[in-house]
């Protein structure tokens, strides 16, 4: 299943930086060990996926990327407690989060706010390619769209100021997982 957003596997990615590899044991540029904790969330994210045209498997890589598919969560919160659910819906960015934690309601409200997100981007950049905004949503996603500036330096201000890469890589991995 594709997106209307662009084609994952025809985003450049320097996947994750060492730091963020090293926190969370990945073995190869986006590969990870959260496919059996995603196996029970696959049909969940299949569906938001295909209702809002947006790749699974970036949905996919969001999760991985953002709760380790629940594992870091607690009561469905980050550690500081200001992220909730397997996308991290963040209060700080003004969303009310809606749904369980670990919800459809919760992945739709988090797909939406990346869709959201990469549309801003289009207006924002409108010389980037389709794939441009699409990878400069994700980053927003993590960060907020006032703080991407340059394709170059897309990540500079994410957190691991790797989101974007990681998560794109993560994303062509769990493609390739079908």
């Amino acid at each position: 299943l594709a997106s209307i957003y662009g084609d994952i596997l025809k985003i450049d990615t320097t996947g994750a930086s060492e730091v963020t590899a090293k926190q969370v044991k990945l073995t190869v540029k986006g590969k990870n060990n959260d496919l059996a904790r995603m196996e029970k969330y696959k049909n969940m994210i299949t569906k938001v996926g295909r209702a809002k045209q947006m790749d699974p498997a970036v949905i996919a890589a969001i999760i991985s990327r953002d709760s380790r598919a629940g594992a870091v969560l607690k009561n469905g919160r980050d550690p500081t407690g200001n992220g909730f659910g397997l996308m991290q819906v963040d209060k700080s960015q003004n969303h009310t989060p809606v749904g369980a934690w670990d919800s459809e309601r919760h992945v739709t409200q988090a797909t939406e706010i990346l869709i959201g997100l990469i549309k801003e981007i289009k207006v924002k950049f409108p010389k980037w390619t389709q794939e441009q905004c699409f990878k400069g949503g994700i980053a927003a996603y993590n960060n907020g769209v006032s703080r991407v500036s340059a394709y170059e330096n897309i990540d500079a201000k994410t957190t691991g100021q790797d989101y974007s890469n990681d998560v794109v890589a993560r994303a062509q991995w769990f493609k390739s997982k079908g």
